[in-house]
């Protein structure tokens, strides 16, 4: 059987709470479980009303719509959540330029489906840690390019800028992922609150040492905050075979 946590905090530094998450251990639409992850970006209130905007589209999107294939029926959750966030966009102008990262997942028997636009993440965690998705960030694409290694994109001045998320063009380009799970397997969604904080293998400690899906959640947190906190922190966390 299935089991998560989740949680948000609003870490040390900053006043309000641009991360939203989602889960449900029982279906959704066709989808026997749905997670989100969502971190928001804009002015006044516009950050946290786009992450929780688009999170309630995805989720309203899959729970009505009679597609079964998962890769289609997520993507077209992903464009109705951008196209939702464009037109709110327009509408106010507090609002103009507002947007949000989407990491969106469901495990399917023995198999994990993932989407993703932006720079939060979803590891695979056992006995190592894996990054499952790949930021959309410019960092992330100066290290693919040999520009700068992963140490230095740590404490890159330009780390927070990423090249996709949802509202920040007419046409979202969303990354599919899928792997077979092993029954020792644990799931991490996170916000770069926690990964700007906390280093991989501090998180994959962390995750292996603590002893159910809450104190995970919580412990995780609590160390992005003796870090410094300098974000929001948004976690999810499962368990697929508990």
């Amino acid at each position: 059987m299935i089991k998560t946590f989740s949680m948000t905090d609003v870490g040390m530094k900053r006043k309000m709470n641009q991360d939203y998450v989602f889960t449900s251990e029982e279906p959704v639409g066709n989808l026997p479980n749905l997670f989100v992850v969502a971190d928001g970006m804009g002015g006044h209130n516009a950050g946290d009303f786009a992450s929780k905007f688009a999170t309630e589209c995805v989720v309203s999107e899959i729970r009505s719509s009679m597609e079964k294939n998962p890769i289609r029926l997520i993507r077209h959750a992903y464009e109705t959540a951008n196209q939702g966030i464009r037109e709110e966009a327009g509408r106010q102008a507090d609002k103009e330029g507002m947007g949000t990262t989407l990491v969106v997942a469901s495990v399917i028997d023995d198999y994990l489906y993932v989407a993703n636009v932006g720079d939060s993440r979803l590891y695979v965690i056992d006995d190592d840690i894996s990054q499952i998705t790949r930021d959309h960030s410019l960092v992330e694409e100066m290290v693919r390019a040999g520009e700068i290694d992963r140490n230095e994109a740590r404490q890159h001045p330009l780390k927070n800028k990423i090249t996709r998320a949802i509202g920040g063009a007419d046409e979202v380009r969303v990354d599919f992922f899928d792997m077979k799970l092993k029954e020792e397997d644990i799931i991490l969604m996170c916000t770069d609150g926690l990964t700007n904080m906390v280093e991989d293998e501090e998180i994959r400690s962390i995750v292996k040492s603590s002893p159910d899906v809450a104190s995970i959640a919580e412990n995780l947190i609590n160390a992005a905050n003796e870090n410094g906190g300098v974000d929001n922190i948004g976690v999810v966390v499962i368990k697929p075979f508990s």
